[in-house]
């Protein structure tokens, strides 16, 4: 059975160069190719979101060209990283016409991007519930194979259509293609989709964490400093002194990059301030 792993890394961020060392060396661990997206395939027009809206989000379309070279595909976001000790997901879930993803909704309320949805096309009857919250898968993790049709019926187009008016509008079309369509799913162990809305207890032993959102800050200043760091420590035997030093100095300075977009406040001054205090601790 042929197997990939998906993902989108465009740009020169240190947390995409730590992830896709870490998608490499699962991928040879699990016996699947690793196919990065560098470039955009889709082209979505947006203007004047509602909410914060991406034209990157519909890379994730281009697992319908995956399955047709592969039987199965593992997409993960690259701001997702795979722990060392993390099992084979394609061991784990096995049948070929279910979707496999976690369900964030028992945990936080997907109350209004479900209403949106079901405004912009016709309703789903009766979307699943878990006391009281409505299912909803999160698409930063999916494990798909070619016998389920889910990417048959998802489209560009009907991003489109939606785009401009729905929270997290590719995540919230694909939930909904799932649900009016009846198309076979499964939530997985939260522990291959690990999120902060879980909490930040004992995430590192899960097998992949998703730095998404906050991304487990913890008195850290941004979330690639802390996958930085992570990083560093869970995979610190393959990594040089040399290459841990670079690959914090780099999410360092993105972050004051950042900052100094954010602030007007030059670089060179917030280095300054910042390494000799905040940055002391996580640049040693």
């Amino acid at each position: 059975m042929k197997k990939a792993i998906f993902t989108l890394a465009i740009g020169d961020n240190p947390m995409y160069r730590a992830a896709l060392k870490s998608f490499e060396r699962y991928a040879e661990k699990v016996g699947a190719d690793l196919v990065v997206s560098d470039r955009l395939h889709y082209k979505i027009h947006i203007e004047n979101p509602k909410y914060s809206a991406s034209p990157a989000w519909p890379e994730k379309l281009y697992t319908a060209e995956l399955l047709k070279q592969y039987d199965r595909v593992l997409y993960l976001d690259a701001d997702i990283m795979v722990t060392p000790w993390a099992r084979d997901i394609f061991e784990e879930y096995q049948d070929l016409e279910t979707v496999y993803m976690f369900d964030e909704g028992p945990y936080t309320d997907r109350t209004i991007p479900v209403g949106e949805i079901n405004a912009a096309f016709d309703a789903v009857e009766s979307w699943p519930q878990t006391d009281g919250h409505y299912s909803y898968y999160n698409f930063g993790m999916f494990l798909i194979s070619k016998e389920c049709p889910l990417f048959e019926l998802a489209t560009l187009e009907g991003m489109q259509q939606v785009c401009n008016t729905v929270k997290f509008y590719d995540q919230t079309y694909v939930n909904y293609v799932i649900q009016k369509n009846k198309i076979k799913n499964q939530g997985v162990d939260a522990a291959f989709n690990r999120m902060d809305l879980l909490g930040n207890e004992d995430y590192r032993k899960a097998d992949f964490i998703h730095y998404a959102g906050r991304g487990y800050r913890i008195k850290c200043p941004s979330r690639e400093i802390r996958y930085v760091d992570d990083y560093c420590q869970m995979y610190g035997d393959t990594l040089t002194p040399a290459e841990i030093k670079q690959l914090k100095l780099d999410a360092w300075n993105l972050y004051t990059a950042n900052l100094k977009r954010k602030s007007g406040v030059p670089q060179g001054l917030l280095n300054f301030i910042g390494k000799p205090t905040l940055g002391r601790k996580w640049l040693k």
